[in-house]
């Protein structure tokens, strides 16, 4: 093993007053002026960085963001509808008419009226609608609770086309 080196009396050397004064001052502004020369390049590492960076967002912005494509000019991708009841006026209603209101070229012209009735008519059963076609083979097919078909069977001796 060897012994550790001993730096003491060197640095008072270095250090020391007198001779060796001037070789202290240069030693520091030396040492000064790199501490100087790599804050000042950090800080210029640091500046371009940050302007990269603002100048990249700039960029993606421009590019994607902001402009309109070509031959899209300022169209909306829908068209709006805006709806409004209409006024009484613009309506259109229809209203009894007498007979003695008739105008026409026409010598023989008549008048149609209807009447509206209570609803009169019956309604057949199954029973009923069998029936009905009794002369020939018939059978009542049902597809739903409120829909059948009836189907006639072919006389006997044909057959079904």
């Amino acid at each position: 093993m060897s012994e550790p080196l001993n730096t003491e009396p060197l640095l008072a050397d270095v250090l020391a007053e007198g001779r060796d004064a001037g070789l202290r001052e240069t030693l520091l502004s030396e040492t000064l002026r790199l501490v100087r020369r790599r804050r000042r390049f950090a800080r210029a590492r640091r500046a371009v960085l940050s302007l990269a960076v603002v100048a990249a967002c700039a960029l993606l912005f421009w590019r994607y963001g902001s402009h309109t494509p070509v031959g899209r000019g300022n169209s909306r991708p829908y068209l709006l509808v805006l709806t409004e009841p209409l006024a009484r006026a613009t309506w259109l209603e229809t209203k009894p008419f007498s007979a003695q209101n008739i105008v026409s070229s026409e010598p023989n012209a008549a008048l149609v009226t209807t009447v509206s009735l209570p609803q009169t008519l019956h309604e057949l059963n199954d029973d009923e609608l069998l029936a009905l076609a009794t002369p020939h083979p018939a059978v009542l097919v049902r597809h739903g609770p409120h829909s059948a078909e009836l189907v006639f069977a072919p006389p006997a001796g044909e057959q079904a086309p």
